[in-house]
């Protein structure tokens, strides 16, 4: 269970009875984000869209539907001794890569309305800055352990922050750059205005003022984290070993 998160009385036995309803090999339910304060609130607002986190469904969809993975996590004890467990070297991102080793062995996840909990979104821009960097960072390592379960959506944020700093870097030598840079950041301001507007229905317009900067510290920090860990793990394609192996009882040291 995540630290930020509370989970309804009936949480554990709506997963167990999931589980044992379906067949699935790991339940959980939507990510119904809350926020303290209005910057909190915006930031919770921003995480609950499909423009701000991308294709990730437990993030706001409301139906029971098979996913490729799942906010929490429930799971029955021989999972893990068929698959292993979670790697221990990913200080973001070990569901994800989890939950891909589980599809991959054959395994199905489901997203169940019936499994329900409150999560608390950061309050502040700077601790949603620092979130967002390290699921980019990380994912540099899932991405090298699991190279097929990247989406082409996961690429986006790292190459827009790419093109913005290399335009941003030619922009004082070459006009070919301060035009290319000038129309990346009207075409993403123009994005930003338009999934503002379809947040802003029904809250207050202090709360809408704050979504373009939401929306901008998701993808931006996100992005910039990834091309870091690109740099900081660049000696590592091919290193796909996992700590946190799972090691039968009796098969070395207690």
């Amino acid at each position: 269970v995540d630290g930020h998160t509370e989970i309804e009385a009936d949480y554990i036995r709506q997963c167990v009875a999931e589980l044992e309803r379906t067949g699935a090999d790991n339940v959980g339910g939507r990510m119904v984000a809350e926020g303290a304060g209005i910057r909190g609130e915006a930031i919770a607002a921003a995480t609950s869209s499909p423009f701000g986190v991308g294709g990730a469904r437990f993030h706001y969809s409301e139906s029971e539907e098979w996913v490729d993975t799942v906010y929490l996590g429930a799971w029955r004890r021989s999972t893990f001794e068929q698959i292993g467990l979670f790697d221990e070297e990913l200080v973001r991102n070990q569901d994800d890569e989890f939950n891909y080793r589980l599809r991959a062995a054959g395994g199905r996840i489901l997203l169940s309305p019936k499994i329900r909990s409150r999560y608390y979104s950061r309050a502040s821009w700077k601790s949603l800055w620092r979130q967002y960097f390290q699921y980019g960072f990380w994912k540099v390592r899932v991405m090298q352990k699991h190279p097929a379960q990247m989406r082409l959506r996961q690429f986006a944020p790292p190459a827009f922050v790419a093109t913005l700093l290399m335009t941003l870097a030619g922009a004082p030598v070459f006009h070919e750059a301060r035009i290319l840079g000038g129309i990346i950041l009207a075409s993403y301001i123009l994005c930003l205005a338009g999934a503002t507007v379809l947040l802003a229905s029904g809250r207050p317009a202090n709360l809408v003022l704050r979504l373009p900067l939401a929306f901008a510290v998701l993808h931006l920090s996100y992005g910039m984290g990834f091309l870091v860990g690109l740099v900081r793990f660049a000696g590592r394609w091919g290193d796909r070993r996992r700590s946190g192996e799972f090691r039968p009882i009796g098969s070395g040291n207690r």
